[in-house]
């Protein structure tokens, strides 16, 4: 189950951004922190603040990681080879409804991972219904048959407010997606500027 339900609302307007590029997003009316506090002028970050914010950032944008998964994600990426910051982008990219997300199967990464929650997705033909799940490259990913017709999958990919990006090969007439390449930071279409190497200072503090 998710650790956010109806906060999930206010990451936007706490963080003072937009993260997901949502037109309905809040900060779009108000914007400001939520609050009775929230239109207060906010002094200087600390370096420790900036720091902080980037990892609430980023972990906030895929929905409902915890922050034991996300440091979980943080140790794997320190201890393989390569940038710290690169690689922790590459293993929150690789979870199972993060391309599901990324296909447009579905409108929200909070609606990701519930739609992999109640099996309605196949990797390499086994179901599996653990949203955190690493996709291996060349992994094909599919909407279950009997699936196929829920109108929440119908509507998302219809969405005109994002594409889908070249490290996931979709056919949304089969329902299917196949997971390309791991991306680079700048393969990534987030709306907003992600510090990856902050929250690697974060945690190296």
């Amino acid at each position: 189950m998710s650790k956010r339900i109806s906060a999930k609302h206010k990451i936007d307007r706490r963080l003072g951004e937009n993260i997901w590029g949502r037109p309905g997003s809040p900060l779009n009316a108000r914007a400001y922190g939520p609050g009775q506090h929230g239109q207060r002028r906010k002094g200087k970050l600390s370096d420790y603040g900036l720091q902080l914010r980037a990892k609430q950032k980023l972990k906030g944008y895929y929905g409902s990681v915890t922050e034991k998964a996300f440091k979980k994600l943080y140790t794997e990426a320190a201890r393989v080879k390569g940038d710290t910051g690169e690689n922790l982008i590459g293993l929150l990219e690789s979870r199972l409804d993060a391309v599901i997300y990324r296909a447009k199967f579905v409108a929200t990464p909070f609606a990701a991972r519930q739609f992999v929650n109640h099996g309605h997705i196949l990797v390499n033909g086994k179901r599996v219904n653990i949203p955190s799940y690493q996709v291996k490259v060349g992994d094909k990913i599919e909407v279950r048959e009997r699936s196929k017709q829920l109108a929440v999958l119908i509507e998302a990919t219809q969405l005109a407010e994002r594409d889908v990006p070249d490290y996931v090969e979709v056919d949304h007439n089969k329902m299917t997606a196949t997971y390309v390449r791991v991306p680079a930071l700048s393969d990534v279409p987030y709306p907003v500027q992600m510090e990856p190497n902050l929250v690697v200072e974060f945690y190296s503090r």
